[in-house]
């Protein structure tokens, strides 16, 4: 992938697998609303896109419950679950292996902006980021276009030397909003199907294959 210049990358099934801790919060919050989720493996799901929209839509809740689900998810999630993460293999080596390389280094996802920042810091790849964008804390700023578009703003990029990098519909449906090339990340919560049927420019299935794409040896 030629003349690219920036990457933003997505943060949950891209850099982290937060499967543990986000489906601990789910259901932290189902069991305080009196909710009973017989299929938690469905909930893998809900990884990605803005969480109160999904609590609305799977549980038939008012905008009100949403608002109060989400409340009590981040209960948890602030405290603990945040935690209960993990890198996938092989992301510190890449990131650094693109910073060294000079790109500009973004983070463009739905996760609230204060969680995001200290999920990197934690692993200790905060200093490979240019900026680290998010949603507000006030359920605002969820959509993935508005994300990048900020991103876009804020830093004055030029979107066609930019590609959006993640792992759901959502990442690719945003990049071409704001007339961005993207890639796809086949390990994590998007099946290869959703990925396909939005037709990313480059399809990897491992980080590790994020060096060439972009590194010409």
């Amino acid at each position: 992938m030629t003349n690219i210049q920036n990457l933003l990358f997505d943060l949950d099934g891209t850099l982290t697998d937060p499967r543990e801790g986000i489906i601990n919060s789910i259901l932290y919050a189902l069991d305080h609303l009196g909710i009973e989720e017989s299929r938690v493996n469905e909930l893998n799901s809900l990884i990605g896109p803005p969480l109160r929209e999904s609590f609305i839509k799977r549980y038939n809740l008012s905008e009100k419950m949403g608002d109060r689900a989400l409340k009590l998810y981040r209960e948890y999630f602030g405290v603990k679950g945040i935690y209960e993460n993990r890198l996938y293999e092989g992301v510190d080596n890449v990131l650094e292996s693109l910073y060294e390389t000079k790109f500009r280094i973004f983070l463009a996802t739905s996760k609230p902006t204060v969680y995001a920042t200290e999920i990197l810091k934690h692993f200790n790849l905060d200093r490979f980021f240019t900026d680290i964008t998010g949603s507000n804390i006030d359920n605002t700023r969820t959509d993935k276009s508005e994300v990048i578009a900020h991103v876009v703003n804020s830093n004055t990029l030029i979107t066609k030397h930019s590609v959006m990098i993640g792992d759901r519909k959502h990442d690719l449906i945003g990049a071409r909003n704001n007339n961005m090339r993207s890639v796809a990340v086949t390990y994590g919560y998007g099946t290869t199907g959703e990925l396909r049927a939005e037709h990313p420019d480059l399809l990897v299935n491992s980080c590790r294959e994020l060096i060439p794409a972009f590194i010409k040896s």
